[in-house]
């Protein structure tokens, strides 16, 4: 074969991005699959703000943390920046709101503040002491009501299962206060832990969400293998199918784990000059992949130690470790706790919840009964299992 062709294709690849894959920044990437229910919920919801409407529910998605639960979420605030007309995105964090006057500032400024008020008043008349707890007298609801009047309003607020009690109360009140008066949505995202947290705000109607409550776990293979071969094809890369099937078995449909394949992939490809994917570049790139697996799995496994739920969690592990049957149900995760001698019936509910508060097992909302357990990761348990024996 001439080298001419093999040249060209090699200057092809270096002159190409040198980030395809989006590996655990929350950023959307470039293939988005696999989420098509959960972004018709989002759509419709945006469509009610674009017609001056409130949504009839709120939105909470839950899932284990590397599932895309931030990814949707932004993939929803560049869905309204784009949206004609105009629909406000507020994204906020529970670490800038340690109180409610941080939330009142925080959902009407002072830009917005100054819209509000009659013409004659200016901004520099609302004295500063007076701002920071009341904006002037009107509290978290009015001001919201008054605002989302103006023009509709979306607040997003991820990693809400660390959200200050008091304030999520306040903000949750106001969200169904609001939506009664004007365009308002609030889009919550957390850990599994989340609904247990929203359930000590005291504000029961958060659980009646139907549709607006999401699960956001691994991914089907068709969507896993989406998600591997769009950005490789937008970027003229063909995957051959052993190579593909080799990859997805590997990332077990985790979207991090599978964002952290094809940007090794990716980074292989580029320092070969190489224009189609092969087993043997699977191969190439699996130890760069299992150094940054390895380093996840010892992050999650200290925070298992931490809670000193080691032995619970090695227990659980067992029970997910068959792929033909990898879920649980409650039965199965007490047997599995009493063989370790977590035998009083209240000390098994409390283990069992902190290891869905860490997402290494969860229950996905809206299952049909009987519920089942599923695995937050499932190849993690093999590692508990071996560290829990080390």
């Amino acid at each position: 074969m001439s080298p001419r062709p093999i040249l060209a294709g090699i200057m092809d690849m270096r002159s190409k991005t040198q980030r395809v894959f989006m590996a655990g920044n929350g950023a959307v990437p470039p293939a988005l699959t696999g989420r098509t229910d959960e972004q018709a919920v989002l759509s419709r919801c945006l469509g009610d703000l674009r017609g001056n409407a409130a949504p009839p529910h709120d939105v909470v998605l839950v899932g284990p943390r590397g599932n895309g639960k931030t990814v949707l979420l932004r993939w929803f605030q560049h869905a309204c920046a784009q949206s004609k007309p105009a629909v406000d995105v507020a994204w906020l964090t529970p670490s800038a709101l340690p109180n409610q006057p941080a939330l009142l500032n925080a959902l009407a400024p002072r830009r917005w503040l100054a819209k509000l008020l009659p013409r004659k008043i200016g901004i520099a008349s609302v004295g500063s002491a007076e701002w920071a707890p009341n904006h002037g007298g009107k509290d978290l609801t009015e001001t919201l009501i008054s605002r989302c009047r103006r023009r509709p309003l979306a607040v997003v607020l991820d990693e809400a299962h660390t959200l200050d009690l008091h304030v999520g109360s306040a903000l949750l009140n106001a969200s169904q206060q609001v939506r009664a008066e004007a365009p308002f949505l609030l889009v919550l995202a957390g850990t599994p832990g989340l609904p247990a947290h929203l359930d000590r705000m005291d504000v029961s109607f958060w659980s009646r969400l139907g549709e607006g409550e999401l699960g956001i776990g691994c991914l089907s293979e068709k969507a896993a293998e989406q998600a591997l071969t769009e950005p490789l094809d937008a970027q003229g890369v063909e995957i051959d199918a052993d190579a593909l099937a080799y990859v997805v078995a590997r990332s077990q449909c985790y979207p991090y784990f599978i964002q952290l394949w094809g940007d090794a992939l990716w980074q292989r490809l580029l320092a070969e000059g190489a224009t189609t994917v092969g087993v043997e570049h699977a191969k190439a790139a699996q130890p760069a992949v299992a150094a940054r697996v390895a380093n996840y799995y010892q992050r999650r496994f200290a925070e298992l130690e931490s809670e000193g739920i080691v032995a619970a969690a090695a227990a659980v592990a067992q029970l997910f470790v068959d792929p033909n049957d990898a879920t649980a149900s409650n039965q199965d995760v007490d047997a599995a706790l009493a063989k370790v001698g977590i035998e009083d019936a209240s000390e098994r509910y409390a283990r069992r919840e902190a290891l869905n508060r860490l997402g290494y097992v969860w229950r996905p909302p809206n299952q049909q009964a009987p519920f089942r357990w599923h695995a937050g990761i499932p190849s993690l348990m093999t590692y508990v299992l071996e560290q829990a024996a080390a």
